[in-house]
């Protein structure tokens, strides 16, 4: 890739919600492509819709950047040669652009009410017409549009102000992802809203000022937002501005419906927050993120931050759209935990056994070594932290693991039980299934199945050796105790 000046990228998000994938992916190619040619990586707040901005928003976008492990050069937090950082304190820059395209008769104050507006879409779709803006001024001169402008002014009508559209030209750029695009001027909408009636500006004027006065030189960001490129360049060559490289990523869909991935699709976890909750690691999640709509030269799919900063090539963006694949993160994200160090991995499950009700409730210090432990075991049989606790609880709670035993025959339950009770110190598990040779109908199978279900409430994991080894004698004591009372209050269907 032969870079020819500085390259400085921006992450803009909105404080409208919290951190989503598809916006954490907008970041972290931004991030990697600024790191890849030691250029700049910027944060910037585009806060302007209050209306939607929720309570600390830029404050949990940081929060949860960070625990992906996304820092940036300049920001509303860090500061920088090129700020205010957050668009809600640039106003007086927005006001003296728009001024300056006021009087040269780029832009106008339009009158047009909601309802008018309205009516005018519906009328177009009524007559097989694409919706656009029918300009109000037309057939009108100068002298005329001044003279309604005061007017106007004199009765204090609200107005926005519109951008005017050419007529006739091509709006183009060469997509670092798509390739050529040209939209035709006559096909944008017509002319479009850059100042609201309430004196904010609007997303697509906004922008165009930041990344010009940031210096932005590229801008990558995803293929929704295509549609607003060529309103963009159209701001950009009326005020003689250069514009910068741009790249539209593919989107990221649900491969089950083939739809865009929507934030309302709770079949995927889709938002930072919901990753760190159920013990994802940020690693692995960076990780994955990384293959969504790009991939590397290699089919090596375990790549480190490290890895994927120096090979990561805007040049391999995918141009068609990003399956949001589960088993791929789960299978990712256990890659990352089995080759965890140890006393990280403990580190980690003790903080999501404070976390956990249950677990709390009958940790102790005494314990916890024990049930550190037994964590470890299960290290390489889970696919995340949440999916450690389920089956830590199901060691050690005897509610969760009984109603898997009592296809069982209660005899041989209650046997098993009081071999676990009273001689685990001095017999191996294989001689205390021989002791249940004597209940014929149970096949070799189902004798270690009891085995495993009493001491793990689940019917396949980790050597029962081990299991056996950290279970803590307290704790076993407790819930062997409880299982066998339970044996004895609920007979099987069985007898």
């Amino acid at each position: 890739m032969t870079i020819l000046k500085k390259i400085r990228v921006r992450y803009a998000p909105s404080p409208t919600g919290h951190l989503h994938i598809g916006n954490a992916r907008t970041a972290l190619f931004n991030y990697l492509f600024a790191k890849h040619v030691n250029g700049t990586f910027i944060l910037r707040t585009e806060d302007t819709d209050g209306k939607r901005n929720i309570v600390d928003g830029e404050k949990s976008q940081i929060e949860y950047l960070h625990w992906l492990g996304i820092t940036w050069d300049e920001g509303p937090d860090i500061g920088g040669s090129y700020g205010p950082y957050r668009q809600s304190e640039n106003f007086q820059r927005y006001k003296a652009i728009i001024s300056q395209l006021l009087k040269s008769g780029l832009a106008y104050k339009s009158y047009k009410t909601e309802e008018e507006l309205e009516q005018e879409r519906a009328n177009q779709i009524k007559n097989h017409v694409s919706p656009h803006y029918v300009y109000e001024y037309e057939g009108m001169s100068v002298v005329e549009i001044e003279a309604n402008d005061k007017l106007m002014a004199r009765n204090h009508v609200p107005y926005a102000v519109r951008f005017r559209i050419p007529d006739d030209c091509k709006l183009a750029w060469n997509d670092l992802v798509k390739g050529h695009m040209s939209f035709d001027s006559s096909m944008i909408g017509g002319d479009f809203i850059i100042q609201k009636r309430d004196g904010m500006p609007t997303y697509n004027f906004a922008v165009v000022v930041d990344d010009h006065d940031m210096q932005i030189s590229h801008v990558l960001r995803g293929d929704d937002h295509v549609s607003n490129t060529p309103k963009q360049i159209a701001i950009y060559n009326a005020l003689g501005w250069s514009q910068q490289v741009f790249g539209h990523m593919s989107l990221i869909i649900n491969p089950d419906t083939g739809k865009k991935l929507s934030k309302r699709d709770e079949t995927k976890l889709q938002f930072l927050e919901q990753y760190k909750y159920y013990g994802y690691l940020p690693d692995a999640i960076f990780n994955f993120i990384s293959l969504l709509g790009w991939s590397p030269q290699s089919n090596q799919e375990i790549l480190s931050k490290k890895e994927l900063v120096k090979i990561f090539d805007t040049g391999r963006l995918s141009k068609s759209a990003a399956g949001f694949d589960q088993e791929k993160l789960d299978w990712i994200n256990h890659s990352y935990i089995k080759k965890m160090n140890v006393d990280q991995f403990k580190s980690i499950t003790e903080s999501f056994i404070e976390s956990d009700t249950y677990l709390s409730s009958v940790m102790s210090e005494e314990n916890l070594a024990s049930m550190l432990s037994m964590a470890v075991i299960f290290k390489s049989h889970v696919v995340n932290f949440f999916d450690l606790l389920k089956k830590l609880k199901m060691v050690y709670d005897s509610d969760l693991c009984v109603d898997n035993i009592y296809k069982y025959y209660p005899d041989a339950c209650i046997l098993a039980i009081d071999l676990l009770r009273e001689h685990r110190s001095e017999l191996s598990i294989k001689k205390m299934v021989g002791f249940l040779d004597k209940y014929e109908c149970l096949t070799i199978s189902d004798k270690w199945q009891i085995f495993r279900l009493l001491l793990t409430g689940a019917k396949h994991g980790p050597d029962l050796t081990l299991i056996l080894k950290e279970f803590d004698n307290q704790l076993l004591n407790i819930k062997l105790n409880n299982l066998k009372s339970k044996f004895r209050s609920k007979p099987l269907a069985n007898e």
